[in-house]
């Protein structure tokens, strides 16, 4: 062999391996710099459903949980809170829930897929406090049209316990319900409806 097609051959050779290191360290670049623009663990983990077990949670009881930092509620009602869902219906701003402050699968009287349960972010449409849960009648305290429900007291905002705003509140509209679906008899999913899972 020639010393000039040894020197082609080499040539050859060392194009190729340069041409695949370029590639393999572009790429190498590359990987990090895109993976880079993808949200991260903690931001994904943030707005990610969250799972609440309902299992022990007794009539007339509240569960807390938390939700892309906000506080959503669980109340199991009794048949007397239900009951007395109707009897409020002249006293509150939107009873039919007319206003989208929850998925269409919860614009009914009691505002849930399951009467007996209502899931609720517990942040006042007002200015954002956080109403406490008042389930017993107090007349003396927030007037006799008062079923028992949840009460701001920064501002003296209403809800019944269907999460409706009373009317003569400061908040405009009644508490937003999120999206939610029961994963089992005990369990329910938060942030995520049944028809995306």
């Amino acid at each position: 062999m020639s010393e000039q097609a040894v020197n082609s051959t080499r040539r050859r050779l060392l194009v190729a391996v340069t041409s695949v290191l370029g590639i393999a360290g572009g790429a190498y670049v590359l990987v990090p710099f895109i993976a880079s623009m993808n949200p991260s663990a903690r931001a994904r983990a943030a707005g990610a459903p969250v799972e609440a077990d309902i299992g022990k949670l007794e009539p007339g009881a509240l569960l807390r949980v938390k939700w892309r930092g906000q506080p959503v509620w669980v109340v199991h009602r009794t048949p007397e809170m239900l009951a007395a869902l109707s009897s409020n219906d002249a006293k509150l701003v939107d009873p039919n829930s007319k206003v989208a402050q929850q998925p269409d699968y919860c614009a009914n009287q009691t505002r849930s897929i399951k009467p007996e349960y209502l899931v609720a972010i517990g942040i006042c449409t007002h200015l954002g406090c956080s109403p406490t849960y008042r389930p017993e009648f107090a007349a003396q305290d927030l007037g006799a049209d008062w079923n028992g429900g949840f009460f701001c007291p920064c501002h003296g905002s209403r809800f019944d316990l269907a999460a409706r705003v009373y009317k003569h509140a400061p908040a405009p509209t009644n508490l937003v319900i999120p999206k939610h679906t029961y994963l089992n008899d005990t369990t329910i999913l938060i942030g995520q409806d049944g028809a995306a899972a």
